[in-house]
């Protein structure tokens, strides 16, 4: 029927242009720790965000001496890949009664905003670090993305979590060995415990200094954030360490709070769950959109693009 027909992002996808990067990648943040610890790029103008990255080096070569009047000096190439951020939105409804917003003595919004902004924060972070309710266009997620590159270190596997995060064969070097520097990591909040008991082989604290100092929390002199907002899922991962500043992001729009006093709000299966007119309540709803990835440009230390990544984990 024509009173169905709409134009949709699909119709117009032609008419709606991508965003190009200026600079080439070589080489709600207090709620979320990926926000915190990644590097936010300019905010986006569309939905789309395109980097230029580095796929192939140049080559240099000695120019043959012999004789000097006659040498030829060769040609080289350098290649560049397309990497994207695509803008998801996360958004929630709060309804609630006027009866309610009556009642209350205190201002019940006010209330609310910080609670969805944390909310906010931890969507963020669990679907970056373990892919929880993704967006499709997204990247994969960076415990998955480093498993797949061999980044990853079972818990216990060394002689005891020095070994298994500082040694030989630990989290830091899979990271070192693909060519990156890590810049400070993410724990479970119960690797505190772990750390403070690390002992040398005569018995003397590694990690602290006496029971009674505070302890800096930090692996090989970089910050170590435990996030309180439940983002640490420590049936997947007990410690995330990477070079943070190749983690990009940017906001297509920021947190954006509208309060509703009419309409319906829907289930999936489109049922009527709320009329706010006819039950008398009002809604507030709250949306943001932004997208993330990691480039991965080529380095001169891991060619292999699958098993290059910046991020390795201290998994179960």
């Amino acid at each position: 029927m024509p009173y169905t027909d709409y134009i949709s992002r699909d119709d117009a996808a032609a008419l709606i242009p991508e965003e190009a990067s200026k600079d080439i990648i070589q080489a709600v943040t207090e709620e979320s720790v990926i926000l915190k610890l990644g590097r936010r790029l300019a905010n986006m103008a569309r939905k789309q965000y395109r980097m230029p990255v580095l796929s192939l080096f140049p080559t240099a070569y000695f120019v043959d001496t012999a004789p000097e009047d006659k040498a030829l000096k060769q040609t080289t190439d350098i290649e560049w890949d397309s990497v994207y951020i695509n803008a998801e939105e996360l958004a929630v409804i709060v309804p609630i009664s006027d009866a309610v917003l009556e009642d209350v003595d205190y201002d019940i919004w006010a209330e609310c905003k910080p609670q969805l902004v944390a909310a906010i924060g931890l969507a963020i972070d669990q679907a970056v670090l373990f892919g929880t309710n993704a967006p499709g266009t997204w990247p994969a997620d960076i415990l998955a993305t480093a498993a797949a590159a061999g980044n990853t270190v079972v818990l216990g596997v060394g002689a005891d979590v020095y070994a298994d995060v500082w040694g030989v064969g630990g989290v830091i070097s899979t990271i070192e060995a693909d060519g990156y520097m890590h810049s400070g990591g993410v724990a479970d909040i119960t690797m505190r415990s772990r750390l403070r008991d690390l002992r040398d082989a005569d018995g003397n604290l590694i990690y602290t200094r006496s029971a009674q100092d505070g302890t800096p929390y930090a692996v090989d002199g970089e910050p170590l954030l435990f996030p309180r907002n439940g983002s640490m899922d420590v049936t997947q991962a007990h410690m995330i360490l990477g070079d943070w500043r190749q983690l990009v992001y940017s906001i297509r729009q920021d947190v954006t709070f509208k309060l509703f006093e009419e309409g319906i709000v829907q289930d999936a299966a489109g049922n009527i769950v709320y009329n706010l007119m006819q039950q008398d309540m009002v809604a507030l709803r709250v949306t943001m959109r932004l997208g993330w990835q990691v480039p991965n440009p080529l380095n001169r230390l891991q060619a292999n693009a699958v098993a290059r990544y910046p991020f390795g984990a201290l998994i179960p």
